[in-house]
């Protein structure tokens, strides 16, 4: 299963991004072969939209799951109709790395 994880850069190292629709990176991480990359989000600088534009980006990649900080009010009806779950993950200080050793536990 494919999870959108919301980075502030690009390796494992980099912090959860609590913002999802801006946030600077997605890193897209499959539980099942382990594979992963690092997507930049084009939507961070937006005037409006970042958060629908965002789920699209990461619906585009078969995202089942996506973790993030928060989520804003439009996208939750959206990931709902497109069956994707959302983790609401409150702990900044979390490391992309740390996030994918929680998930494969």
């Amino acid at each position: 299963m494919k999870v959108a994880i919301t980075s502030t850069g690009n390796n494992l190292e980099s912090k959860l991004d609590q913002r999802f629709g801006r946030c600077g990176f997605f890193t897209i991480y499959d539980t099942e072969t382990k594979g992963m990359e690092f997507i930049p989000n084009p939507n961070k600088d937006a005037q409006e939209g970042a958060g629908p534009a965002s789920v699209q980006l990461v619906a585009s990649r078969d995202v089942k799951k996506i973790i993030s900080g928060e989520f804003g009010i439009k996208i939750k009806s959206l990931l709902d109709s497109l069956k994707i779950q959302m983790i609401v993950f409150k702990e900044p200080e979390k490391t992309i790395g740390e996030i994918i050793n929680i998930l494969n536990k």
